[in-house]
Parts: structure tokens; C-alpha cells; sequence
């Protein structure tokens, strides 16, 4: 349906439209796709963004020659809500984020200074770390993410990414003392 459509869209508005080629959603599930984001509560400079990723995993469809969605809208309308969501998972997971990393910052003695003496070095020390450390470190304690779930992504055994972690962490805090910030 999705390939169908594609061709009777290209004889439609072979001139030179620039949706006509492959663009899986048409202007009404476009605005469709739009308003379920903005009612999940996406701000709207990131409604494009959201528009795009349901254009993408609609081509990856078809791409993957599985058929298409008998009601593309609808399709499109579900796909839209599961980005909202993602999008409020991501939201909640950076302001988690952002409350462990006050926590850590916060010295005996309350000090402006202490707390950007203190983020200076640790950028220091990641900028210092070798590439597959640095990137295990930022998903760990910055991405909030799993052992599990970096180990997935990076395609590589848990023990790796474990001992990465290790081995970064411990070079993090010999640098930190090295330099006296804590």
C-alpha cells in the first residue's frame, strides 16, 4: 500500500514537488502526526524533529519489506505518541540527571567556586580519558543509563563495559586528587 501510494504520488506531482518522491506522509497526517506531539506535551521547536523520526520509521518499514499500515494515520498517530513519551522519559531522565549531579557538587561548605573548580576538573579528567572510556563514563553517569542497556548499545559484553567504568572512575578520582579538588 505504502509502495503504492509512493508511485501514484510521483504521476500526482511529477512537477517536482519534493514530497512526491518518497514522502510516506501526506500534509493532513502530517498535521495529524504534529498535533498528537504537541498534546503530548514535545515544545514545539522540537515538533519537526518528531515529525521526522515518524517519516523515518515509516520509510524503515517499507524499507524492510514489511507492509505497510493499513491506516497509516493511525499508524503515524501511535508512532507520534510513543515519541511523546520518549520524549518525557528523556525530559525526567535529564532532570534526574541533573539533580544527582547537584548533589555531587555540593561541598562541605557551599561554594560557588568549590562547585566550578570541581566541573572543570571532572571535564578535565574525561577529556584526558581514552575515547571507549570517556563514552561509557557519559552513558553511565550522565545518560543515566544501565550496564545492561550501554553494553546493548555499544555491542559489546557487560564485563567490558563494567570494566571500563572501573578503570575510568578510578582514573577520574586519582586526577581529582592529583589536582587537590577534592
Amino acid at each position: 500500500m505504502l509502495r503504492g501510494r509512493a508511485r501514484r504520488g510521483r504521476e500526482t506531482h511529477a512537477g517536482g514537488d519534493p514530497r512526491s518522491e518518497a514522502d510516506p506522509l501526506d500534509a493532513a497526517q502530517e498535521r495529524r502526526v504534529r498535533a498528537v506531539l504537541a498534546l503530548g506535551g514535545v515544545p514545539q521547536a522540537d515538533l519537526p524533529d518528531g515529525v521526522q523520526q515518524v517519516r523515518l520509521r515509516l520509510l524503515e518499514r517499507a524499507a524492510s519489506g514489511r507492509d505497510a499500515p493499513r491506516d497509516v494515520s493511525a499508524w503515524a498517530a501511535v508512532v507520534a505518541s510513543n515519541l511523546a513519551m520518549d520524549w518525557h522519559r528523556a525530559k525526567r531522565r535529564q532532570e534526574r540527571l541533573g539533580e544527582r549531579l547537584a548533589a555531587l557538587r555540593q561541598p562541605a561548605h557551599p561554594s560557588g567556586e568549590d562547585s566550578s573548580v570541581l566541573s572543570v576538573a571532572v571535564a578535565q579528567g574525561l577529556d584526558e580519558l581514552p575515547d571507549a572510556q570517556r563514552q561509557v563514563v557519559v552513558l553511565r553517569f550522565y545518560a543515566d543509563l544501565p550496564v545492561r542497556s550501554i553494553a546493548e548499545q555499544l555491542g559489546v559484553p557487560e564485563g567490558t563495559v563494567k570494566s571500563r567504568l572501573h578503570t575510568a572512575v578510578r582514573a577520574l578520582r586519582a586526577r581529582l586528587h592529583e589536582d587537590e579538588v577534592v
